[in-house]
């Protein structure tokens, strides 16, 4: 148990090291929990926001939702980027080249600023027509302009925050990329009600005040980054000449990050389009749905952290000219996993009725959400494989072989199957829920399939 301790100490204190000799094991370990912990913290901004917007108003709620929808664009930019910075950032370093590393970093800095700028610009200007667009009332027009305005005007931070800890995390420093989420949420966590409420010499700001605070606090958080950056970590010591344009260079992220947001933004699509087929069924069904669906989300965080923990030893494997000690890390993230979320469903399907009861006493919502959470988990051993060789395919900078499966298996297999299903077959809502676990059944399968054939070990980053 003290080994344990000491090792959970370091993993969270964190070390500059590559993962490319060694113990498997401790590797995982030391990349998996502070990427849990990071992907924790990333999605406390949404938890907290919405607690303290939920106290101003009904109007103030619907801002924060409706801008949340758009600024998704910005989101799978951001993921795109962080993608691609891991793949990029993890083969140099396993190549032992920390020089080109860094000359990586310094170009996903461009990368991100320049196309945030662009989204900032827009989003600032037609702020209030965007909110039009996406069907707000006058009322919610007025209040919440001003947020939506602040929101797109910080996309450069957002998505420096994803990129940088892609990059930190493709460099072993998962750590560093963990504490950059806690400092932005612990601000953002003490400024939000200061100002939306108005506390000493600050006024009463709403929901403005929320979007000053998540700005402040992921501002605050890329600072930290780069201050990681450029004075504490020695191997990553960022300089001015490593943000010179490397046209070949900024040409191989990006080719590597639109693979990575096309990914998002197809999963993020057919999310849409079944709670549209839901929306037949009622307000009721769909709350039930959301429940569910936010409870899976958080509970698989863990997974995620294993997934993103296989990716960096992917890459950095693949660096160090190993790509059996490559695969044979992915199968061990693979299987704990499998170990972790069967353990989970067997949890989540037993005490689904008192999970959802938690957020809801609407005996139809209950009802709707137990269901789905009981049908949903019921995928969970096919979810361990997936998202570790998906993630893994995208470490080795193969983004285009995992957003053809996502095609694939979520537009032309969930879509139509939960639409055959809940519609043409007539079993309502439960057949919309099947529907998620038959299309992660069938990526796991075809990623399973295409990971053994061992492409990604001679792709190019």
């Amino acid at each position: 148990m003290k080994k344990w301790f000491q090792l959970l100490r370091q993993a969270i204190r964190g070390s500059e090291e590559s993962f490319t000799e060694g113990s498997i094991n401790r590797a995982i370990f030391l990349l998996s929990v502070p990427m849990i912990l990071e992907m924790v913290m990333e999605s406390l901004f949404a938890v907290v926001d919405i607690f303290f917007v939920s106290k101003v108003s009904t109007e103030a709620v619907a801002t924060v939702g409706l801008t949340e929808s758009v600024i998704t664009l910005v989101y799978s930019v951001a993921i795109g980027l962080s993608t691609a910075a891991t793949a990029t950032i993890s083969r140099r370093i396993g190549e032992g080249n920390p020089a080109q590393a860094k000359r990586a970093i310094g170009q996903v800095i461009l990368i991100s600023v320049s196309i945030s700028l662009v989204i900032a610009v827009v989003g600032t200007w037609f702020a209030g027509d965007i909110l039009r667009a996406m069907g707000a009332d006058e009322k919610v027009i007025a209040t919440g302009t001003n947020f939506a305005r602040i929101q797109f005007l910080s996309s450069p931070v957002v998505v420096l925050l994803y990129s940088l800890s892609g990059a930190l995390r493709g460099a072993g420093s998962a750590a560093t990329a963990m504490r950059s989420l806690i400092v932005a949420n612990v601000f953002n966590m003490i400024l939000g009600p200061i100002l939306i409420f108005g506390v000493g010499p600050f006024p009463e700001l709403g929901v403005t005040g929320a979007a000053i605070a998540t700005a402040t606090g992921r501002s605050i958080g890329v600072a930290y980054q780069l201050f990681s950056l450029t004075k504490v970590n020695k191997m990553l010591s960022l300089t001015w000449a490593d943000l010179a344009p490397n046209k070949e260079m900024i040409a191989t992220i990006v080719k590597v990050a639109t693979g990575g947001t096309v990914q998002f933004l197809i999963g993020s699509a057919s999310w849409i389009f079944l709670t549209r087929i839901l929306s037949e069924f009622g307000s009721d069904v769909v709350a039930g749905y959301t429940i569910s669906i936010r409870v899976i989300m958080f509970t698989l965080l863990p997974a995620w952290g294993l997934a993103n923990a296989a990716a960096t030893l992917v890459g950095q494997n693949l660096g160090a000219q190993k790509p059996d000690r490559a695969e044979a890390s992915v199968w061990k993230c693979a299987f704990y996993n499998l170990v972790f979320l069967l353990g989970l469903s067997v949890f989540m399907f037993a005490g689904a009725e008192m999970i959802v009861s938690f957020f809801s006493t609407n005996a139809k919502v209950v009802e709707t959400g137990k269901t789905a959470l009981r049908v949903l988990c019921l995928g969970y051993g096919f979810y361990a494989y997936g998202m570790v060789v998906i993630q893994s395919l995208n470490g080795a900078g193969d983004t285009k072989t995992p957003t053809v499966l996502n095609l694939i298996c979520f537009w032309a297999i969930e879509i139509p199957v939960a639409y055959v299903l809940a519609v043409i077959l007539d079993m309502g809502p439960i057949g919309v829920f099947a529907s998620v676990p038959i299309a992660e059944s069938v990526l796991a399968l075809l990623g399973i399939w295409r990971f053994r054939m061992g492409g990604w070990k001679v792709v190019k980053v």
